[in-house]
Formats: structure tokens, C-alpha cells, sequence
């Protein structure tokens, strides 16, 4: 378990030093229960191309699979959920996730519309005893690279909600970063996708960039 953490302070160094060899890679999370995980085929790479590009990250540019239960899980810094439909963790993924995510490693879930309800449910799977909580707008994770002064923002439209930022926080430290009704995945895929305009993109990306740059340099 401790290599994750041993992995984030590699990142954080070899970030600052410069080194062009891809020195981490991460991962999209694969669950059960039928809902599309394989979703936004091209978000990952282009916000991968983005941050090596703009932040030096130096991170592998093609994004793993890596599923709920795996012990693989324990290898990236950083793991991606997303989706429209159900989520469903047995029990012994339930398990390893919540030890992958108190051993230091980090999950971004982004609702692609239609997965919060099974999210949260899921993730009382993981952690009974703690619940998601919005996050204020001068958490540093808004600011780690590029200012979000009000926070998420919003890239598609569904239901006239606000984009909000939710968190599990365990023991001071935010394990999980929940996005919801923000879309920002959407916002990292190929402009062919989606047709979004540039400015939005960019604050995808730019927001993107700021939740990988935190998960992997604060800890």
C-alpha cells in the first residue's frame, strides 16, 4: 500500500525536475452493474496531452483500465470514474477501493449525467461513516494550478443545475473529488465529440489539470 504514496512523491519530484520519461501513469476505474465506465474514450488522453503539455506532468499518454477489486489498483496515483447508469461494488471491492483510498491514492468521479444516485449509494459502500460534502470555493484544489474562484464549471447543460464540487474527506485529507453536473469529461474529448466552443474546453481542461495536479502533489 505504501508504494502509492511512495509513487506521489515520485511524481512530485520528477515533475519539478523535469525528467521527459513518462514517470506515472493512471487509470480509468471499471466497475459492474452495467453502467457504461468505458464512457468519454477520448477525455482521458487529451487531459493527459494537456497537463504534460502545460503542466510538464510527464505522465503516460495512454490512460489504463484498471477494475474496483484488482490489486493493480494500488499502482496509479490517480483513478477515473465515470459514466451515465448504475454503479455496483461487492463487498470485497467496496474493501480494496476504501484501502487504495486511505493508502494514499486518489479517485475522481465525474457524473457524465444519470451517476449520482448510484455514486453515492456505492460509496457508502466504501465509507459509512463519512458523506460527500461541497467543497468551498477557496479549496486549494480549485486553485492548484489554475483560479476557479466560484468553483466548477459549467460545460454542458442537463437540468438547470449548478456544477458542484463534492468531497469524502477522512481524517483531514480529501480522498475522493466528486464533479457533479459539471460534465467536465465531456468537455476533455475530442472537439469533434462534442463541438463545445475553445473557451470551454479550456476551462475543462484547465479544471481537469487542477484536480490531477492536487491528487498527486499534496500527499
Amino acid at each position: 500500500m505504501i508504494r502509492i504514496i511512495l509513487c506521489a512523491l515520485f511524481v512530485f519530484f520528477t515533475t519539478s525536475s523535469g525528467i521527459s520519461q513518462p514517470s506515472f501513469k493512471i487509470a480509468k476505474l471499471k466497475y459492474s452493474g452495467g453502467g457504461d465506465w468505458y464512457a468519454n474514450k477520448t477525455s482521458l488522453p487529451n487531459l493527459i496531452g494537456f497537463c504534460n503539455t502545460q503542466l510538464q506532468m510527464n505522465i503516460h499518454p495512454a490512460e489504463d483500465v484498471v477494475e474496483v477489486g484488482s490489486p493493480d489498483l494500488f499502482t496509479y496515483p490517480f483513478v477515473h470514474m465515470t459514466g451515465h447508469g448504475n454503479v455496483l461494488f461487492s463487498g470485497s471491492e467496496a474493501e480494496n477501493l476504501r484501502t487504495y483510498l486511505l493508502s494514499g491514492g486518489f479517485l475522481h468521479i465525474d457524473d457524465n449525467y444519470g451517476l449520482d444516485p448510484f455514486v453515492r449509494r456505492e460509496m457508502k459502500k466504501v465509507f459509512p461513516e463519512l458523506s460527500f460534502v461541497e467543497l468551498p470555493f477557496d479549496h486549494p484544489l480549485y486553485h492548484s494550478k489554475f483560479k476557479f474562484g466560484e468553483g466548477l464549471p459549467k460545460i454542458h447543460e442537463h437540468d438547470g443545475k449548478p456544477a458542484q464540487g463534492f468531497g469524502l474527506i477522512w481524517k483531514g485529507r480529501l480522498v475522493c473529488f466528486y464533479s457533479y453536473e459539471a460534465d467536465l469529461g465531456n468537455g476533455w474529448e475530442d472537439q469533434s465529440v462534442y463541438n463545445d466552443s475553445d473557451i470551454s474546453r479550456q476551462k475543462a481542461l484547465q479544471m481537469g489539470a487542477n484536480i490531477l495536479l492536487y491528487a498527486v502533489s499534496v500527499y
